[in-house]
């Protein structure tokens, strides 16, 4: 697994880097997606977890949720266009669970993608996303996760 600068980022998801979002296919059409440790740790401890509901579309770059800190309130973007399937009720109620657990107990969102394969294309696999988080966190002056 690869660890840029304390910030763990899974080998098994696939991540939207500019976004901070992983992507997890659930084996069934669907796909899980969350923030990750780079975005948690940016946005400070998560207050308020508000998602698009179950039923609900959403267009490929647009937002699936917002989410909100003590420094920050903002989309959480989703590369994927779909039908949202599932929303982590859990987060909602708790979001800090995003901060503590950003991938397995912080997820977000259970996503039917409408074109999955041309955004799967453009996502980076965990094994090779460790020098993009890298130049990332080094545009972005984001020292690390504590």
């Amino acid at each position: 697994m690869p660890v840029v600068k304390g910030c763990n980022l899974p080998d098994d998801l696939l991540y939207d880097v500019d976004n901070n979002i992983w992507f997890k296919e659930m084996g069934d059409g669907t796909v899980r997606l969350g923030m990750t440790a780079v975005a948690t740790a940016m946005a400070g401890q998560l207050v308020a977890f508000t998602p698009k509901k179950a039923g609900k579309a959403i267009d490929p770059g647009k937002s699936c949720a917002t989410v909100e800190s003590g420094k920050w309130v903002g989309p959480a973007k989703s590369a994927a266009g779909g039908e949202v399937v599932e929303v982590n009720k859990a987060l909602v109620d708790t979001p800090k669970l995003a901060n503590d657990d950003p991938y397995d107990k912080g997820w977000m969102i259970v996503l039917k993608p409408s074109d999955w394969a041309s955004v799967k294309a453009n996502l980076t696999p965990g094994a090779e996303v460790g020098p993009k988080y890298e130049a990332k966190m080094a545009a972005d002056g984001f020292a690390g996760c504590a």
